[in-house]
């Protein structure tokens, strides 16, 4: 059994093109109908601006492939970096 705690230690990969797209942040949770819709992971920018923004990215429950012992697979083939501010 995985708790939801552990899953914070894990590293997301994106199998399309290998990249490191960091640490979860946070779970979205469907509640009414116990299931988890996505992982949140916090926008790494190159640069740290005190008064930049900071957007979240969320990766579906659908993008999963795998969850390993020290790293989560997703799909995201779209996926873009957002630029920072």
């Amino acid at each position: 059994m995985l708790k939801l705690s552990e899953l914070k230690y894990r590293e997301v990969v994106n199998i399309v093109d290998g990249r490191r797209l960091g640490f979860i942040k946070d779970v979205d949770l469907d509640l009414e109908m116990g299931r988890i819709n996505g992982l949140v992971l916090p926008v790494v920018t190159k640069s740290w601006n005190f008064w930049s923004r900071n957007d979240d990215v969320f990766i579906p429950w659908s993008a999963i492939k795998k969850i390993g012992i020290d790293v989560i697979l997703v799909d995201l083939p779209n996926f873009v970096e957002i630029p920072p501010r």
